[in-house]
């Protein structure tokens, strides 16, 4: 191999560290030491060395060295490099919801994302946020997904979550359930199942994908008796992606659809609202699914968990969600890579 294509195989992976008071900084710390180095791949985490110090005392996690990045400096590969996001002293207060967690989070995520768009990182995987109290003037967002539509100036994104062996989007993602009905037009479903089938193409490798939609009412609105949406919106656009070639099929009930197995037919599901396609997802796939931001310009992937401030610093926290987020994210850089992108 030569010089510029070894080059060109290097990557590095952006990781924000989250609410310092969560279970971030521990899955992060655990799925560091349990993976050692990756071959052409650098590990920035952005938060602060003295978090994860701190971290490492009260875990007693001695087997996890990094280097402090300084501007200038050459990435590490064979440890974690730190990028320092505040100046200040911040008291790390394992399972406490507190303005400097959220504070901290965002200042993390900033640096993370400004790294991202100049090309710094390749990739970023997010540390678990607490949506209420990163909330500022900086930051007026349901979660991640929505603020990294934004910052990257997507038309539109999907919240994809992804296992090895189920992969679930949703129509609509954090809005409450009163809304979910009018949020579901022919357009959006449109770009939700456009951004499925590209994704799973250029993101996942499968070239010819075959989707699942689920309808929104029970049994799928049993032909209207019980709703209008699967007759009038969803049934439409499912026979306009099939015209066009694509394998494209429903709308299925979701209960039978999860109940008898019928998801391991597919490549792809697309529900229409958060509940219907996250608790079946983390039903099966709890411990070692991501979230996947699919549509975007860059790579992101997240656990599929939250804060967990309950178990916060007991060295309670699995890390098996984060680290293959961590490797998923990886694997979707070399993939858009061998799609040409």
């Amino acid at each position: 191999m030569n010089q510029s294509s070894e080059q060109n195989q290097k990557i590095s992976i952006g990781i924000s560290l989250g609410d310092i008071n969560g279970i971030g900084p521990e899955v992060v710390i655990k799925t560091l030491t349990s993976i050692k180095a990756i071959k052409n791949v650098s590990i920035v985490i952005y938060g602060h060395g003295k978090v994860l110090s701190h971290y490492k005392k009260i875990l007693n996690i001695e087997d996890f060295a990094f280097h402090q990045f300084k501007k200038g400096d050459h990435l590490n590969q064979q440890k974690a490099n730190v990028i320092n996001c505040w100046e200040d002293h911040i008291e790390v207060k394992p399972g406490e919801d507190n303005a400097d967690g959220g504070r901290c989070a965002l200042a993390s995520l900033n640096k993370a994302v400004e790294d991202l768009k100049n090309g710094f990182i390749q990739g970023l995987v997010t540390a678990p946020i607490n949506k209420h109290n990163i909330q500022s003037d900086e930051f007026k967002f349901p979660g991640h997904t929505e603020f990294l539509t934004q910052y990257f100036e997507a038309k539109d994104s999907l919240m994809f979550l992804c296992d090895e062996n189920i992969r679930v989007g949703v129509t609509t993602g954090h809005i409450p359930l009163s809304e979910v009905s009018k949020n579901i037009t022919k357009d959006i479903l449109k770009s939700k199942i456009n951004l499925m089938l590209n994704s799973i193409k250029k993101d996942f490798g499968v070239l010819k994908p075959k989707i699942a939609i689920l309808g929104l009412n029970p049994h799928a609105g049993e032909n209207g008796l019980l709703g209008k949406e699967e007759i009038e919106v969803i049934l439409p656009v499912i026979k306009e992606f099939k015209e066009h070639g694509h394998l494209v099929f429903g709308p299925f009930p979701a209960d039978g659809f999860f109940g008898n197995n019928s998801y391991k037919k597919y490549d792809g599901i697309l529900g229409q609202y958060h509940d219907q396609g996250l608790t079946p997802f983390k039903t099966i796939a709890f411990e070692e699914g991501v979230n996947f931001t699919a549509g975007l310009s860059i790579v992101r992937a997240s656990p599929d968990h939250g804060t967990a401030f309950d178990i916060a610093g007991k060295g309670l926290a699995n890390e098996s969600s984060f680290r293959a987020a961590l490797y998923m994210t990886i694997d979707v850089i070399r993939n858009r890579r061998e799609f040409g992108e």
